[in-house]
């Protein structure tokens, strides 16, 4: 009896034992990312990416299957921004982990998609990476404002990329290198539609192909961006949409913010009518991105790839809508612009969680490298966000040293162009100019010309002792002798340039009379009795004719007759011809009447310009091609193609020439016009201004060579204001005003419906200052942003008070408070690497028990 009720107990125990261990091994959070039986197959890859998406203005209300699938199935991140609210610079930073200021893309235009950017950032994208140990790459949609479709970036195996910017109708991608054209056809053109296609049509390809080889995809979508086309079928969705309508609508003027906060005042009543209409065309152009969506996830189902495929989706930036009083855009440093959807689903991620840490969109490159088992490279400034989703399951009574996750509560915001950066001497300066005046004259005096008693060749200062010990400096004094040296050496060279300036030789051009020969040649111009002089031949315009001596007779040339004669040989009349016009025609030709001129380029038939293989240009500017060209459609193809090509490939040249002849330009060696009348002067000038210069005091040396240096830029930039205002003025763009960034809207733009009908305005966007850098922090205690910008204006917003940033509180911020933020600002914008990008919390370093309590102004 005993034996057998301890058998029972122990098949219990067993049968428990066996269940708790089961159990475990199912626990997201100890099994492997794939599943048991695929452990030996890398995961596959889909970004999906949208163009302008918001979040704050309510474009995923109406996403519901986008929502089903990538909320409800995985992991929302309800904290995702972007660290430049850009297309080109955002989407760079994507391919590249890394912040703007590490890749130099700082607009839609300067260095996106450049020589520099293909040289040196694009090898070293995630594409490249992931090709490298086996997976099958491939890029369907826009890539960069741009790209111009004149090569594949490497690391793509498949590569359908948009060229320039987003459309859905009349585009041109770019499919493997060749160039493909594409019309108003909705079923075969609409550009949404066109990339779902390809992208699925590829991974069923490429798995049917190569079933054990993973593939990342990147489908980046041009909706919603402008010019908003909607897919016919949802043409008439959303009459009434009014998610836009934030607090922060139309509020405006903002005399508390930067500049183009204050010059933008409330809108029309056409542009808030606008702003509706552009809504709705915005949410009718995703539903298409939300179809596409569930087209793709079907997919993946009916393949059995989804459980073993991570899909990612996310923006470029976010967008404003009448927000603040700006009619549309982005590019502003408000959570409108920065914020983003992000999502992820995939193995190891918990359906329906929720992540509250920052991600950033620098942070793709790191995860995608990490999804596919590689290192993230030391120069990228993202992390990867996996380790955020090893998500915990509450009541682990056995787990008591639980690890609290170490991730940023801050991070970059930066928006503008490349700022000159100062020289090296000049911050050494200016660090030396704060000193006090004594230990600046001890280190200037350290210096070996300054140490000899006026005894080196030029020296104008020297360093003595005074008798109470303490170093002064004071000026050389000259002998007599010397200087009288000096005096006859200076009336010698002083008409010209010195043998040492090769640069500028002038000749005999350096001669000028003296005051007595230009004297006494005034009173000989003068007298009226003095011999005029009467050259023997002036010629002040080009000859007419010439006159020939041929066997005894004279002829006349017609030279003004050239251009009419230039398909015939030019005649050659006799002076004395008694006939008239009619006779003379009729023995045109005749050997006793006429003759040829002895000339080349009179005799030679014209050659006509020949622009291709099979295309000339004829004297008389009609074109003509090889026959073939009009009568076979298949040569007519390929010829105007190859035309296509060679356009192309001139304007890439033409690109690139514009950036040697900028760099000329600005590289431009200092010359001298000796025909110039103010030629003496300048040089009388130069030498004054070294003199002055020499005798000047060492400290004043540096300081008057750097606002040298400050009026020369600021005399280029005013220069550069009046070319770009003589531009406009002869287009006669009414729009456009300086400084600013402007845009028309007329009944034409939209091409398909709901169409505008109310007629043309004018509405400003942003403006050339709008440069900033930005501090954006997110945790338990604190949310808040602070910009300074370009102008030195400063902004803080308080967010969990102010959510909608409708009030800059900077000034009720404590000047100390300021001067920690700023440094930590500089820190953030020097960063390089994800060591230096990613600052710890104070919080957790000191090892606080709430763990992300902290006080964030603090210095990182």
């Amino acid at each position: 009896m005993k034996s057998s009720w301890f058998a029972f107990i122990l098949a219990v125990l067993s049968t428990e034992l066996l269940t708790s261990r089961c159990s475990t091994i199912k626990s997201p959070r100890f099994r492997g990312r794939v599943q048991q039986e695929r452990k030996n197959i890398r995961p596959n890859i889909i970004l999906v990416l949208t163009d302008d998406q918001d979040v704050e203005l309510g474009s995923l209300q109406v996403m519901n299957k986008t929502r089903r699938i990538m909320e409800n199935g995985g992991a929302s991140f309800i904290n995702a921004f972007v660290t430049t609210p850009m297309c080109c610079p955002s989407r760079s930073s994507m391919l590249t982990g890394k912040y703007v200021h590490n890749h130099n893309i700082y607009t839609n235009n300067e260095n996106c998609s450049s020589p520099s950017w293909q040289a040196t950032h694009e090898p070293r994208t995630f594409a490249v990476y992931l090709n490298n140990t086996g997976y099958r790459t491939a890029f369907f949609g826009k890539y960069l404002n741009e790209y111009n479709g004149s090569y594949i970036p490497p690391g793509w195996r498949e590569w359908v990329g948009l060229v320039k910017n987003s459309r859905f109708y009349n585009y041109t991608i770019s499919r493997n290198g060749n160039k493909e054209k594409h019309g108003f056809d909705y079923a075969k053109d609409y550009f949404t539609d066109l990339i779902t296609n390809e992208s699925i049509n590829y991974f069923r390809m490429s798995k049917r192909i190569y079933p054990h080889r993973p593939i990342m995809m990147v489908i980046s979508h041009a909706a919603p961006h402008g010019p908003e086309d909607s897919a016919p079928q949802f043409s008439e969705l959303y009459p009434n949409a009014s998610q836009h309508i934030t607090p922060s609508y139309n509020y405006a003027p903002n005399m508390d913010k930067h500049w183009i906060m204050q010059y933008t005042g409330p809108m029309l009543p056409i542009h808030m009518e606008f702003t509706n209409v552009l809504q709705r065309k915005r949410l009718q152009t995703l539903m298409s991105v939300d179809d596409s969506m569930e087209r793709l996830y079907q997919m993946l189902a009916e393949m059995g790839e989804l459980e073993n495929t991570y899909i990612i989706y996310t923006a470029d930036h976010g967008y404003h809508i009448g927000q603040f009083g700006l009619v549309k855009g982005k590019s502003m440093p408000y959570d409108f612009d920065i914020r983003v959807p992000f999502f992820i689903r995939g193995p190891s991620v918990e359906p329906g969680s929720v992540v509250p840490q920052i991600v950033l969109n620098i942070d793709l490159a790191p995860t995608i490298l990490d999804i596919a088992g590689l290192d993230t490279p030391p120069d990228m400034d993202g992390k990867s966000v996996l380790k955020l989703l090893d998500l915990e399951r509450p009541g682990n009574r056995f787990r008591t040293n639980k690890k609290t996750k170490i991730w940023r509560d801050t991070f970059l915001v930066e928006r503008g162009k490349f700022l000159r950066k100062k020289d090296e001497p000049n911050k050494t300066t200016q660090q030396s100019n704060q000193l006090p005046k004594y230990e600046r004259v001890k280190e200037l005096c350290q210096q070996a010309k300054y140490q000899t008693a006026c005894e080196q060749p030029g020296q104008k200062w020297q360093c003595t002792e005074d008798a109470s010990g303490k170093l002064r400096i004071h000026k050389c004094k000259v002998p007599s002798d010397i200087l009288a040296i000096r005096k006859r050496t200076r009336s010698i060279h002083s008409r010209g340039y010195s043998a040492k300036d090769k640069d500028c030789n002038c000749g005999d051009t350096d001669y000028r009379n003296s005051r007595t020969q230009r004297k006494n040649q005034r009173q000989f111009l003068r007298n009226p009795n003095a011999q005029k002089y009467k050259p023997r031949f002036v010629h002040t315009r080009q000859t007419r004719s010439l006159s020939v001596e041929f066997e005894g007779e004279i002829y006349d040339i017609n030279l003004e007759e050239e251009e009419l004669q230039v398909l015939k040989t030019k005649s050659i009349t006799k002076r004395h011809n008694d006939k008239n016009e009619e006779e003379a025609e009729e023995t045109d030709g005749g050997p006793g009447d006429t003759m040829v001129a002895d000339s080349t380029d009179a005799v030679a038939q014209p050659s006509s310009v020949r622009v291709t293989h099979k295309c000339f240009i004829l004297p008389n500017d009609t074109i003509h091609c090889e026959r073939e060209l009009y009568q076979s459609a298949r040569a007519w193809k390929d010829h105007k193609a190859y035309i296509d090509k060679e356009i192309e490939a001139l304007q890439d040249k033409i690109k690139n020439l514009r950036e040697v002849r900028g760099h000329l330009k600005r590289r431009k060696p200092d010359e001298c016009d000796c025909s110039k009348q103010s030629y003496y002067n300048k040089e009388k000038g130069v030498k004054v201004q070294e003199k002055l210069k020499s005798h000047l005091h060492p400290f004043k040396e540096a300081a008057q060579e750097v606002d040298g240096k400050l009026q020369l830029f600021k005399e280029n930039r005013r220069r550069k204001k009046e070319r770009k205002g003589k531009r406009r003025q002869k287009k006669g763009d009414e729009c456009s005003l300086p400084g600013l960034t402007c845009f028309t809207h007329d009944n034409n733009h939209w091409q398909t419906a709901p169409f505008w009908n109310l007629g043309s305005f004018c509405a400003c966007t942003s403006s050339n200052n709008n440069t900033y850098w930005c501090l954006r922090t997110v945790n338990d205690t604190h949310n808040f942003l602070f910009c300074e910008f370009a102008t030195g204006f400063l902004e803080y917003f308080d967010m969990n008070t102010d959510p909608y940033q409708l009030t800059n509180t900077v000034h009720t911020v404590e000047r100390g408070i300021l001067n920690q933020l700023h440094i930590q600002l500089m820190e953030l914008r020097s960063c390089q690497g994800y060591k230096q990008c990613n600052p710890r919390p104070k919080g957790l370093e000191t090892g606080n028990k709430d763990g992300g309590s902290y006080d964030p102004h603090r210095i990182a």
